[in-house]
């Protein structure tokens, strides 16, 4: 049935790629007014579904209805000029042109004499004030933070005759602050009668934002609820099919780190944060927590040797290691997982036995006399594969072809294609699934199990509060704690995250 705040309908829509159903038989109503977001694993149907809606790929059958009437958009720009705009997790941006030229892309405003630079510039300047996003509109776009060009992308996106807006995590690399700006124009968006589609791995912005959620696995549709009458166990039950507590793994007890631990952080300063001082013993899983922008990343890129010591003392199993350079850490044992796998992480051209394989070299017996041996490469690359559940089992396969979870994996995967005593975390699980987090929390409880030190670099409590054996705080590049056994609660986090 039709309501008559009914903007955008898809019935029994299904796609399919060769050898693949993307999506099978999806219907969904997205209303006038209302915040809609769509939940579910890597994989669920989630961006086949929002790439349909917005022109990026047509619909294999079924039909998609706009204010009661049959469409099919044949591109993005056809979407755009019906009303769809959408707001995706991959940059669309142009690096070599400026902000103004990035938002009027494709949909130039034109003078007697040419473009009209001129208006273009005033009303990117115009759409920037009302974000309250602070960019220069002539800045270029390759000069700007990727926070800056998360803005950029959602500028592009805000039109004035929009009937329907999807965002794609768009949250992804916004700071706390930044991502507040974007809930409050979407609160307006909302309320001038825009359906709003909107894709978030992030159960606080479901919170936040919802009216109501959508449940996706494997390419259809599980239910639709009102987000008032829903719990968060539900839908995670719904996307995986098991309770939040089945996520975590049972963690082994650590050994005391006051005996022998194999970091020990002393006074230690360096960019956005001074005197840091704690320890990380062999089998123990440490979190370091704290809001976006409060210098915990800072501290774990120091002590992987990717930012310069200021003052203060890293030691690993009783060794300085401050000055030592980053390919001697990795010797040393240390790895440093990175938040952005795909900027720092993985090389996405390549595939997943290369991107395996590049930390440790040949060193291991690969080859001999400086030429490795691919049969030999291929084989520790499939044999460490296979511990970390890499999901397909191709590791010839190109990175870029893996979903968010895999990509994560297969970083999991080079950690411990090494010597591994110290694994620094820098937040594991951003962008990945339900079923790719239970993945990853298990690779975790596994190396804490063969004496690894982990320390869990996290703006995500539940992970926090679920894996780690003692608990640093960090507020403004400072730390506090520890916190350790009934004292690792949300309340304790969060009143020295505020602090």
């Amino acid at each position: 049935m039709t309501e008559p705040s009914d903007i955008l309908r898809l019935e029994r829509v299904t796609k399919r790629f060769p050898g693949v159903l993307a999506l099978d038989a999806a219907s969904v109503t997205f209303r006038a007014g209302e915040v809609h977001v769509l939940l579910g694993e890597n994989g669920a149907g989630k961006s086949t579904l929002i790439s349909i809606l917005s022109g990026a790929a047509q619909a294999t059958s079924g039909r998609v209805i706009l204010n009661g009437e049959e469409c099919r958009f044949a591109s993005v720009a056809e979407a755009s000029r019906a009303g769809i705009s959408a707001v995706y997790q991959e940059f669309s941006l142009v690096s070599e042109l400026t902000v103004t030229e990035n938002i009027f892309l494709g949909r130039e405003r034109r003078g007697r004499f040419g473009l009209d630079r001129a208006g273009m510039r005033q009303a990117a300047a115009r759409i920037l004030e009302d974000l309250d996003f602070r960019l220069d509109p002539e800045a270029r776009v390759a000069t700007l933070s990727r926070a800056q060009q998360q803005m950029v992308e959602i500028a592009k996106g805000y039109r004035d005759d929009q009937k329907v807006v999807i965002f794609d995590e768009p949250t992804a690399s916004l700071s706390t602050s930044e991502s507040e700006k974007l809930f409050h124009l979407i609160d307006r968006l909302r309320a001038r009668g825009i359906a709003i589609v909107y894709i978030t791995h992030r159960m606080a912005e479901l919170h936040r934002l919802a009216d109501r959620v959508t449940v996706m696995r494997d390419g259809k549709i599980v239910g639709t609820l009102d987000h008032a009458e829903t719990s968060e166990d539900e839908l995670i039950r719904m996307m995986a099919g098991r309770d939040v507590q089945a996520l975590f793994p049972d963690i082994p007890p650590p050994s005391d780190p006051a005996e022998a631990p194999v970091l020990s952080v002393d006074g230690l300063g360096g960019r956005g944060f001074s005197d840091i001082t704690f320890r990380v013993g062999a089998g123990e899983i440490v979190g370091l927590a704290g809001l976006v922008g409060c210098g915990k990343s800072d501290v774990g890129r120091c002590i992987a040797g990717l930012e310069r010591v200021r003052h203060g003392r890293i030691s690993l199993n009783g060794r300085d290691v401050a000055g030592l350079s980053i390919r001697k850490r990795m010797r040393e044992g240390v790895y440093y997982l990175p938040s952005d796998r795909k900027a720092e992480g993985l090389i996405l051209t390549q595939g997943a036995r290369f991107n395996i394989s590049i930390r440790s070299g040949n060193g291991a017996g690969a080859g001999s006399y400086g030429v490795v041996s691919r049969r030999e490469e291929a084989r520790k690359a499939q044999e460490v594969a296979e511990r970390v559940d890499l999901r397909p089992l191709d590791i010839e396969r190109n990175m870029i072809l893996f979903s968010g979870g895999n990509q994560q994996k297969v970083l999991f995967a080079k950690a411990i294609a090494g010597d591994l005593k110290l694994l620094i975390l820098d937040e594991p699980t951003v962008g990945v699934d339900v079923n790719a987090r239970a993945a990853i929390y298990r690779l975790v409880a596994d190396l804490a199990a063969r004496g690894v030190a982990v320390l869990m670099i996290s703006s995500d409590l539940t992970e926090i509060l679920n894996l780690c054996s003692r608990v640093h705080v960090m507020c403004e590049g400072r730390v506090a704690g520890p916190l350790a056994g009934e004292e690792i609660n949300e309340n304790k986090i969060l009143e020295r995250m505020f602090a």
